[in-house]
């Protein structure tokens, strides 16, 4: 496998800040996919000028990390599709050293490690079968996972980690390669001091901790492990209003109030203000 045979499929929203230091560092025979969900025709012009194999596609609403990958996925003409967020740096030596690993081996999922993650490892081959991979940066093969790659009911949280649940359930191999990148975290999409981005985050966040355990386990059982979460979240929304504190006033409202909804068995509906 070589650069030239995998697609790079990125999302991005509001992700001006980031996503031009994450392309000036991939391979320039790879083709790159980016999926823009925030209408930004600017940046589509600006990416499919400066760099080449490059197509951005414009969505007309904010379909959130999951629907917004799998779109990237279909338009891809490669058997190998490498998930990427625009706040990660993956340079291109670092690429190649992943690829030529992970080309004698049979996977599903394949996924380099964060550099503060890195480790000296006695296994030669420097990979490790893995459970679970973190989705920041994350190589599918398209073919093994007979076009079932993420559960587009969640809108932000826990898509990757249902996606390896689901291929480790069919025996699927998932391996995590001892290969660096940087991740900036909570960057990608959005400033990261931006309120709303902030609120989101945190509905989101508990939304999908339930839906996932409710998904793969039972009701009881999401209920259990979020129940705590969902009384502490209201005990500290109803004392921060008391003290005036309405930034966490909020974040505590948000996280409550995304618990609730998946409780209701309703959509994750909330989306942040942002234009």
């Amino acid at each position: 496998m070589e650069t030239k045979d995998i697609t790079f499929v990125i999302v991005t929203f509001h992700s001006e800040k980031v996503i031009f230091d994450c392309l000036d560092l991939l391979p320039e025979d790879s083709r790159k996919i980016i999926i823009e969900n925030s209408k930004n025709i600017n940046l589509k012009e600006i990416l499919e000028k400066k760099y080449p194999n490059l197509k951005c596609y414009l969505m007309e609403e904010n379909l959130g990390y999951g629907k917004g990958n799998n779109i990237g996925i279909n338009f891809s003409q490669t058997e190998f599709v490498f998930i990427l967020n625009p706040d990660v740096r993956f340079k291109s030596s670092d690429i190649n050293k992943f690829l030529k690993i992970v080309s004698s081996e049979k996977f599903v999922i394949a996924a380099p490690v964060e550099n503060k993650e890195l480790k000296l490892s006695s296994n030669q081959n420097n990979y490790e079968d893995a459970n679970s991979v973190k989705g920041f940066a994350m190589l599918l093969n398209k073919k093994s996972l007979n076009n079932e790659y993420f559960d587009e009911n969640i809108f932000l949280y826990l898509e990757e980690i249902d996606l390896c649940k689901r291929v480790k359930d069919k025996k699927g191999r998932i391996l995590r390669v001892n290969i660096p990148v940087i991740h900036l975290g909570a960057s990608s999409h959005g400033d990261r001091a931006n309120f709303e981005m902030e609120k989101s985050r945190n509905w989101h966040w508990m939304w999908s901790r339930f839906y996932y355990k409710k998904k793969h386990y039972s009701y009881l059982s999401g209920l259990a492990s979020t129940l705590p979460s969902f009384l502490s979240s209201l005990i500290k929304y109803l004392f921060f209003s008391f003290t005036f504190n309405k930034i966490k006033k909020n974040i505590y409202k948000m996280r409550f109030l995304g618990l609730l909804n998946s409780y209701l068995l309703r959509k994750s509906f909330y989306r942040p203000n942002i234009k």
